[in-house]
């Protein structure tokens, strides 16, 4: 049995032009914004019209199905919906679009089996709020102080990005699914690295899956005049940031591994003015690495750095720590499914870990969890020429359909 590959690639093309910007070519489906929100009903719309159950729960996830999970646990797939700004139209969406095809394959082969066998788009993950929102509700682990106090790194608080689109922050509580209610969980993703595309491997079957913790830092200096403040009396706010960033290969070094990544991906400078000494800086930091001991090493490193290099510039020194996701082991016996199904196929496959994080790792929380990648063009991802050739979306897409019919028999 196979999916149809032409009808898959109709159904992502058609998806990607939901956010797409025609200046940058990019995807913007950044969580709980109008473009997110219209592939959510696009989604709920698409379900309904080919006869499969679906809805939305209280945190935005949409669902479509097969069978009845309130009476036998369901084998769950899928992945994320929303997208970075200026994203790729394959990360999130093809393990949404790939397990909604293998529904319409079950259907029209009219396969019977003894598990119901459902598809999630979940909500938020690409952390604009921090955390993976969506995956977090399901497996139950957000509580009410962090939805009340969640925002942006603009100030925009969740709840009221919520509410502009008529969603209750508080139901988000109700989203949780007990353990009963599910018998494993899939996931189909592009590796957004290199690995399997330098290497020529057509499918990664995943071990684990890095933590990662999210500060947004707030140096805070003196503004000043450009042309007449000296050199040696600015509190320049910058210059603590660029001192920072020279900092990172070093903190690595000492208390990193080979699979540490941090990075500063969001500055904002304030007042703003070509002419005047920046008196603040705000930035993000993102540390990730596989072991949740020096995800803790690296946070110490990084505060520690902030701290002398706030001294050295007469600057005061602010964090918030957004999220911390630890870092998560995939199911053994889902990965040999994943492995053995490959090789059924003829296709190359390896174990490896995920540098990134996926809703997988939530999931794993809840039931045994597996995670599935193709290769993705020159390692590409979070940007507008992200790309995966067809041949691996259909390998990694015919792949999830054999998991899915092993653990639904």
């Amino acid at each position: 049995m196979n999916i149809n590959a032409e009808r898959l690639k109709s159904t992502l093309r058609e998806l990607s032009q939901i956010g797409y910007n025609e200046s940058d070519h990019g995807v913007y489906r950044w969580g709980f914004t109008d473009a997110d929100m219209e592939a959510r009903r696009w989604f709920l719309n698409l379900a309904e019209q080919e006869g499969f159950k679906c809805h939305m729960d209280g945190a935005g996830n949409v669902f479509a199905g097969i069978g009845d999970y309130h009476e036998t646990p369901a084998v769950l797939t899928g992945s994320h919906l929303d997208t970075v700004p200026a994203g790729g139209m394959f990360d999130g969406a093809l393990g949404v679009l790939a397990g909604f095809e293998v529904l319409r394959t079950l259907k029209e082969n009219d396969v019977k089996l003894k598990h119901p066998v459902w598809v999630v788009g979940t909500a938020e993950e690409e952390g604009r709020f921090g955390g993976m929102m969506g995956s977090q509700a399901l497996a139950g682990v957000v509580n009410m102080d962090w939805l009340m106090s969640a925002h942006d790194a603009d100030g925009v608080y969740l709840k009221d990005a919520m509410a502009k689109h008529n969603l209750d922050v508080m139901d988000v509580l109700d989203a949780a699914w007990p353990p009963s209610r599910l018998k494993a969980f899939y996931e189909l993703h592009i590796e957004q690295g290199p690995v399997l595309f330098n290497e020529e491997v057509s499918i990664g079957a995943v071990e684990g899956i890095s933590g990662v913790f999210k500060w947004i830092v707030h140096l805070k200096g003196k503004a000043d005049h450009a042309g007449t403040a000296p050199m040696n009396m600015r509190s320049d706010a910058f210059m603590g940031l660029a001192d920072f960033a020279h900092e990172i290969e070093r903190i690595i070094a000492e208390d990193g591994t080979d699979k540490t990544r941090i990075t500063v991906g969001k500055v904002e400078l304030k007042p703003g003015s070509p002419h005047t000494v920046p008196g603040e800086a705000i930035f993000t930091i993102v540390g990730r690495d596989m072991s949740n001991e020096v995800m803790t090493d690296l946070a110490d490193a990084c505060r520690k750095a902030l701290s002398a290099i706030a001294r050295k510039h007469r600057l005061m020194f602010e964090y918030e720590q957004v999220s911390w996701l630890k870092p998560q082991s995939c199911s053994d016996k889902l990965t040999q499914i994943i492995e053995k199904s490959a090789k059924a196929r003829n296709l190359s496959c390896i174990r490896m870990p995920s540098g990134a994080g996926h809703d997988t790792q939530f999931f794993s929380e809840i039931t045994q969890a597996g995670l599935i990648f193709i290769p993705s063009v020159n390692g590409v991802s979070h940007a507008p020429d992200e790309w995966s050739h067809w041949h691996d979306v259909e390998a990694g897409a015919n792949i999830l359909l054999d998991c899915i019919l092993n653990s639904a028999e």
